[in-house]
This record gives structure tokens, C-alpha cells and sequence, in this order.
């Protein structure tokens, strides 16, 4: 069975998992990001490769979901899936079902310090061109194209769609559905991840020593999550779209202020366009 780690891009999910490999996966490693392979990003091109021909239909892809999922769910043991996909369905196809998952963390972070760590990630020339990424309803990651030429380790084509829908639409899993905000993992990290590790010995049946938790927050802080990419490098850190070089992973963190970094205007169109999910979330 599966619990899901869903977010939207540059939302905390890297820093859960940080917290959530340190506290379940218990060899010792200096290299902190290491570690986290033992949480892959789910859809991988490796999930659908023996599944499917074409891997530029999504519909047909669509169709896949839950033959992968369950295809992975075959040793019967729970695990972890990382994924920044939206829980949708096409054409009655269910990105998921409660067949195959047990669970879901969904981290959310406020968009207005999203957006700046989104221009950083994907190098985008202005604040304008990513806010148009975040307001695009049909904004897909990942690579859609031909078979041959993907690598098993590829990252398949990823339904985001915008902020706000995506936050929307992982409300719908009603099954051990467990809501954490970025900003008060920053403002009270005992509290918040103690609230994560509770909710996960319900699922995984056994209780965590409260050192391990201790430890665990320490190993995933950003600090040391960042002095791990300095020393080790980190392989999901982006390419520069201009010179290819890897960019820094880890960039601004708890530093990443809005109303320090952000244009006036574009706060102005984040507030209006998403303005009922951030009340919600007491972000407004």
C-alpha cells in the first residue's frame, strides 16, 4: 500500500522526505540527500516502461495508473511515493484509488514564496513568466514523447495543473488524508513534525522513539540538508537552462520571503486568482 508525499512543485516535499527517510530508514549515511532514493518520485518512466508503447498519449497512460501502482504494490508492504501529480481522473481513469493507497501527507506552502522558488528552480527569465506557470490550469511536468527516448529513470509526464487546484483536488482523498503547512514546519518543527510522525505510526503500527524524532529533525533541517548538496551534490537539482550546469537545490528555505523578494503586481494577481484557498489556509 502506498502513502502518498503530494505537493505542488517547491512546496516542502524534498524536506519531508528528508525527515521521513532519516526517522523510518536507519542506516547511517553522511550524505543526508542520499537517502532519499529510498523515496522515489512516482510516475517514473521505469513504472510504465513494460506497460505501455506509447508514451506520448495520455490518455492512454491514464489508463495505467492503477496497473502500476498495483504492479508496485505487489510485495504487500507499505511504502512511500513521492509526486507533485494532481489527484484527478481521465475519462473515469483515477490517477490512484484506496485500493492501493493507505494514506496521503499533503505539504502546501503559500504561493507567494512558492513562486520565487519555482523562478529559481526552472530558471524562468521573469516573475511574470513564473506566475503564468502557476496559473496555468493545464501545466504539465515531466517529458511527454517517444519511447526510445526516455530512460527508465525518467519523469513521466505530470499532471500539475495550477496552484490552486492541485491544493483542491488532494482534499478529495478522504482516506488518512493528513494537511501540513510549510510555514509552520518553519515555525514549529517539534510540534508539526511530531504531528507527522503520530499520524504515521497509525498507518505503519508501531510507535517511534522520540529520540529518533529528535534526530531526524536535526538531519532534514535545511542547513544540513544544504551543507549535504554543498559537500555531496544532489541529483535532482536543476539544470541552468543557459549554461547546463547544476543549479543549487537548496536555495533560499526558511529565507524565502515574500514580502522581501516579490513585485507588488504579481502578489496582487497571486491573491486574487487564489484567493479562496489562501483563506482557507489563513495565508490571507
Amino acid at each position: 500500500m502506498i502513502i502518498w508525499l503530494a505537493s505542488y512543485p517547491k512546496s516542502g516535499n524534498t524536506w519531508l522526505r528528508a525527515f521521513i527517510t532519516s526517522l523510518i530508514y536507519k542506516e547511517e549515511n553522511l550524505n543526508t540527500l542520499d537517502k532519499l532514493k529510498q523515496i522515489h518520485a512516482y510516475p517514473l518512466s521505469k513504472d510504465f516502461y513494460n506497460l505501455l508503447d506509447d508514451f506520448e498519449n495520455f490518455e492512454e497512460i491514464s489508463k495505467n495508473w492503477e496497473k502500476s501502482q498495483s504492479i508496485l504494490n505487489l510485495d504487500k508492504k507499505i511504502k512511500f511515493l513521492k509526486t507533485h501529480h494532481i489527484l484527478c481522473s481521465i475519462n473515469n481513469n483515477f490517477f490512484t484509488n484506496y485500493k492501493n493507497s493507505i494514506g496521503v501527507i499533503y505539504i502546501v506552502r503559500d504561493p507567494r514564496n512558492v513562486i520565487t522558488s519555482l523562478k529559481h528552480h526552472y530558471s524562468f527569465k521573469s516573475y511574470d513568466d513564473a506566475l503564468e506557470f502557476m496559473l496555468d490550469k493545464n501545466r504539465f511536468s515531466g517529458k511527454m514523447g517517444k519511447k526510445n527516448t526516455y530512460t527508465r529513470e525518467t519523469e513521466f509526464p505530470t499532471y500539475i495543473s495550477n496552484w490552486s487546484n492541485h491544493y483542491s483536488a488532494w482534499k478529495n482523498f478522504k482516506k488518512n488524508y493528513l494537511l501540513i503547512r510549510y510555514e509552520d514546519l518553519i515555525k514549529n518543527p517539534d510540534k508539526k513534525f511530531n504531528e507527522i510522525t503520530e499520524f504515521l505510526s497509525k498507518l505503519l503500527k508501531f510507535k517511534i522513539d522520540k529520540k529518533n524524532i529528535q534526530k531526524a529533525i536535526l538531519n532534514s533541517s535545511f542547513k544540513n540538508l544544504k551543507q549535504s548538496e554543498e559537500k555531496f551534490g544532489f541529483n535532482e537539482a536543476p539544470p541552468d537552462q543557459i549554461t547546463n550546469e547544476k543549479k543549487k537545490f537548496f536555495n533560499l528555505g526558511p529565507d524565502n520571503d515574500w514580502e522581501t523578494h516579490l513585485p507588488n503586481n504579481v502578489r496582487k494577481e497571486i491573491e486574487i486568482n487564489f484567493m479562496k484557498e489562501m483563506k482557507e489556509l489563513n495565508y490571507l
